[in-house]
């Protein structure tokens, strides 16, 4: 039986500009707060490059076993009330040979059920689904025993134009490849209210609806991404993005282990200022972390954070990015109590918040 996710994520405009779109268009679901999965497996192993494929053919071969098709089903219904079924495709990769796979929350959120395609043809009904919506990843579990695994790259070593290349089920039309360069790492998009994705690759391989999920994949055919977002926006081509896999790692093995990711919340959106940013925005400093927005009754709202504040201090360490402020609030506890030194208006200021629990 599917166990059925709740929550949603909307992705939203890094900049108003430009429009950022998921590879489907759903919500996203948040791991149930019941029990969690009782499992049995070994920790997520990472994988230095050993070798480089001579060819994208050489590569697609090399992972295609492991790289499945997921179809989603869920009711909708019209102004009339009247229910219809709404289809979804999306994609994911076998993780464990047990029938673990990866894939982005937005593609089975609010789905009543979720089926995933091998490469051998056979389909499957997934077991569960378990998903977190901050990172926008999921695991789905489904039924096997000996499943081909993608071996897991080190995306800390990928480099702006080395070459890689994205598989999925693009358009829900089956599995396909395209392949590009790594444009840019260490990317930092807005999402929801509150929520920011960290560390991504931007690449010019064709990400397209149904390709989220899916991986990324460097010249050696390892993972280093999973396929997320792009920009969809008239004049702008070639800006997709993939999850990293070294972010996505914890959040995948809380999800096998323990059906569900618990961390602390602040309830801000973040983007790392640069001497750029504090000219173009008048911000009066040139480093640390600038707020994009503040999620109401949040802890950061109840602080008395605003929107275009400047976060430089966080618990007593200097932050000058958005994975600084990120990472120290992760490494912070649900219920602490902490300083946060900011500027706003060219005014250095202090204050405290309590973190809650992002569930």
């Amino acid at each position: 039986m599917l166990r059925k996710p709740v929550g949603r994520l909307v992705l939203i405009v890094l900049v108003a500009l430009v429009t950022v779109t998921g590879c489907t268009v759903t919500r996203v679901s948040e791991t149930p707060q019941g029990d969690a999965p009782q499992v049995d497996t070994e920790p997520v192993v990472m994988y230095v490059p050993s070798e480089t494929l001579t060819s994208v053919a050489d590569v697609v071969a090399k992972v295609k076993p492991a790289v499945v098709a997921i179809n989603t089903e869920s009711t909708t219904y019209d102004l009339f009330r009247r229910s219809r079924i709404q289809q979804g495709a999306g994609s994911g990769w076998i993780i464990s040979e047990d029938g673990y796979i990866v894939t982005n929350s937005h593609v089975v959120d609010g789905a009543e059920s979720v089926t995933v395609t091998l490469d051998d043809g056979r389909t499957i009904e997934a077991d569960e689904v378990y998903a977190d919506v901050l990172t926008d990843l999921a695991v789905v579990k489904i039924s096997g025993t000996g499943l081909p695994v993608a071996e897991i790259g080190d995306s800390s070593l990928l480099r702006v134009g080395d070459p890689v290349v994205a598989i999925g089920n693009s358009l829900g039309m089956g599995i396909s490849a395209t392949a590009g360069i790594a444009s840019a790492v260490g990317v930092t998009l807005d999402t929801s209210p509150g929520q920011t994705l960290l560390d991504l690759i931007q690449t010019d391989a064709a990400i397209n609806p149904g390709n989220s999920g899916g991986p990324l994949l460097n010249s050696a055919g390892q993972v280093v991404g999973i396929n997320s977002v792009k920009i969809a926006t008239v004049g702008v081509e070639g800006m997709g993005y993939a999850i990293s896999v070294d972010q996505a790692l914890p959040v995948i093995q809380d999800l096998i282990e323990h059906g569900k990711v618990v961390r602390p919340w602040l309830g801000v959106g973040l983007y790392t200022v640069t001497p750029a940013i504090a000219e173009r925005y008048s911000l009066g400093v040139d480093s640390g972390v600038l707020v994009t927005e503040v999620v109401a009754d949040s802890p950061a709202h109840k602080a008395g954070l605003h929107p275009g504040d400047v976060i430089v201090q966080f618990a007593g360490d200097e932050v000058t990015s958005a994975q600084d402020l990120a990472d120290a609030i992760g490494s912070s506890q649900v219920g602490e109590e902490v300083e946060i030194v900011y500027w706003r208006e060219g005014t250095r200021q202090v204050t405290f918040a309590t973190l809650i629990a992002n569930t």
